[in-house]
């Protein structure tokens, strides 16, 4: 039984019990509902989660991610009908609210939720410029993360990421996937990821943690069929660019060899003054520790940015959460860029955050 899968089986036993009562209250609001249809609705909605996952492991199938896709409709309501039922309850303490109020904030529900599943499936390009001293001719990277392939983005997100790289491919030198190219969610064919072997500029990817939540192996086989450069635990020169891609996965052991924590020796060697030495590490942890050893850019992913407000707000105070940092470390200026990912984690919904590819604009000092 995979990480995720257990993760899911322990979180809907959890999520079972909040919607209970989020759905009775939600129900008294209206006169309310019995009780044995509360739990008849909830023991639907735990099926629901739960069954299309075992299907998903072994064979992704269009009925199943569809199952999965109503299922995180459901839940992604679920939460902000939470924020509804506690402003009416609390707020009614203090104000008598008119029927029609409780209406219009519970529908605004479902129109919040139809907005956010079509924002998530529009990929954003945004830029940013990096300056440097040790770089002697400009380049544009193509920066990516947390694609999250799986039950409930699928063919689509493939297809939709080719596009957008493939007109990016005249303006960008390459392209680099920082982890979770994968959601863990479904099974990976060998050919889920040949569109994109069109696009027009190296890719490179290096694993995160959703990568090896089943079989990383396919993983990588997926991504070489396609084209796309593994660097796992592996570096890389491309033109003035000298790149390492650190492997990220916690807590975890692939399913053929045990994973090993890359050495800071090992990474030290790797580092060349006269290059731009980049480290592809999945989390925007250990930026400080990075620089210190030689490394001038730092490109990672996992945080989604949040994904949807207010959570992004509370992210963003707690660690490096999106955008583009900048420090002077060891006496260079060091790079920091989070990317808010491609994808969505689990269920396809934005609010506050883009699904972006971000083009880095690395140039010469003035």
């Amino acid at each position: 039984m995979s990480f995720r899968t257990k993760r899911v089986i322990i979180s809907t036993l959890l999520v079972m019990i909040y919607e209970f009562f989020l759905m009775k209250y939600l129900f008294l609001l209206f006169g309310g509902l019995d009780d044995i249809y509360l739990l008849l609705l909830t023991i639907l909605f735990g099926i629901l989660n739960m069954v299309p996952m075992f299907f998903e492991e072994k064979k992704s199938r269009p009925i199943t991610r569809l199952l999965d896709t109503i299922s995180g409709f459901w839940i992604w309501m679920s939460l902000f009908y939470l924020f509804v039922i506690l402003i009416i309850y609390i707020g009614g303490v203090y104000i008598d609210w008119p029927f029609y109020i409780i209406v219009i904030l519970v529908l605004l529900v479902p129109l919040l939720t139809v907005y956010s599943y079509f924002h998530a499936h529009k990929i954003i390009i945004h830029e940013r410029t990096i300056q440097m001293d040790n770089i002697n001719e400009d380049i544009n990277i193509a920066h990516l993360s947390d694609v999250h392939f799986g039950s409930t983005r699928h063919d689509k997100i493939i297809r939709d990421l080719s596009d957008k790289l493939k007109e990016l491919s005249d303006y960008c030198d390459l392209a680099i996937i920082s982890g979770d190219i994968v959601d863990g969610s479904s099974a990976i064919e060998e050919d889920d990821f040949l569109p994109l072997k069109d696009v027009n500029m190296p890719i490179v990817f290096t694993p995160g943690n959703h990568d090896s939540y089943l079989d990383i192996e396919d993983v990588f086989g997926a991504c070489r069929n396609a084209g796309i450069i593994v660097l796992d635990d592996e570096g890389m020169e491309f033109g003035n660019l000298n790149i390492f891609g650190m492997t990220f996965i916690f807590g975890m052991t692939r399913k053929f060899e045990e994973f090993e924590v890359v050495s800071t020796g090992v990474l030290g060697d790797f580092v060349k003054e006269d290059k731009v030495n980049i480290i592809i590490f999945h989390v925007p942890k250990n930026w400080e520790d990075f620089s210190k050893l030689g490394f001038d850019i730092q490109l990672s992913g996992h945080t989604h940015g949040g994904q949807f407000h207010p959570l992004t707000w509370i992210c963003d105070l707690i660690w490096y959460n999106r955008g583009l940092f900048k420090a002077n470390i060891g006496g260079k200026d060091r790079y920091l860029h989070v990317t808010t990912g491609v994808g969505s984690m689990d269920y396809p919904f934005r609010w506050g955050t883009d699904s972006e590819i971000v083009v880095l604009k690395l140039r010469k000092n003035d």
